[in-house]
């Protein structure tokens, strides 16, 4: 399993956007800058971010974007899906009946055990986490 460009990009910006104080507001420009996704990508994804609740927008003067929860209170899985849409492993798991093996298949009812497994440890994963020094045996909640 691999994360697309636009999921991985969208990682690197919250990341970016955690790292400064609590309540600052981003530009698109300044994260683009910090990060070096491309501009366009980075208000694209601002854009679905905040769609999805992750960050708040603020018009006028003053304004720009901001984490709408706490750092800690955001996961990798709240991100990813905001992109991606829900984790699902396989196309059955999405609810989805077009492929060939569906009326044989023995693991379809399995697979959203799996998806969960997923889900839970990307959601274990906290976007502070991301911002610290990556330990030894992998992140640090």
């Amino acid at each position: 399993m691999r994360l697309s460009h636009l999921a991985d990009y969208a990682v690197v910006l919250m990341t970016a956007a955690a790292r400064r104080p609590a309540g600052a507001r981003l530009s698109a420009t300044d994260l683009s800058c910090e990060t070096g996704v491309p501009l366009p990508t980075t208000q694209k994804l601002m854009g679905q971010l905040a769609g999805c609740g992750l960050l708040s927008s603020v018009r006028g003067a003053g304004g720009g974007f901001a984490l709408a929860r706490g750092a800690h209170e955001i996961s990798l899985a709240d991100i990813v899906e905001a992109v991606e849409g829900p984790i699902a492993m396989t196309v059955c798991s999405e609810g989805r009946t077009d492929c060939a093996l569906d009326a044989h298949c023995r693991i379809k009812p399995h697979m959203g055990v799996v998806g969960n497994a997923v889900r839970g440890a990307l959601g274990a994963v906290s976007l502070t986490s991301l911002c610290g020094p990556a330990s030894a045996g992998g992140l640090a909640q």
